[in-house]
């Protein structure tokens, strides 16, 4: 999870590893950079909700999200899915194994595991 991470951060991480995403194929940073900062804040807002409650929602709101730029929801909601499964760690995503240096340890896997079998 990255849950403690900033903005700044996060937009590093993306652009590090976006383009192992299979959406991704073909396609530069800048046309998912919209879309991972939405994921991220919505996940900010949203945290302890499932993905599929709050979908909607964000496909809404992203008519709203100022930083949006041209990006239509079609375009950007695998990007936003994958923001918000990395920041909330929810998800089909394993995003934090998508990159050596964001590698979960062992003890935070098995408390992540715990913690979904509790809910």
């Amino acid at each position: 999870m990255a849950e403690n991470n900033s903005w700044n951060d996060e937009d590093t991480w993306w652009r590090d590893n976006f383009n192992s995403r299979p959406y991704a194929t073909g396609r530069k940073y800048d046309d998912f950079r919209p879309g991972y900062q939405y994921g991220f804040e919505s996940g900010q807002h949203h945290m302890g909700r499932n993905w599929d409650d709050v979908e909607s929602d964000l496909k809404t709101g992203w008519d709203k999200f100022e930083g949006k730029g041209s990006g239509t929801w079609e375009n950007v909601k695998h990007a936003v899915k994958d923001a918000w499964h990395r920041i909330t760690g929810q998800g089909d995503l394993d995003a934090n194994r998508m990159s050596e240096s964001n590698r979960l340890s062992d003890s935070d896997t098995d408390r992540f595991s715990q913690s979904r079998r509790n809910l």
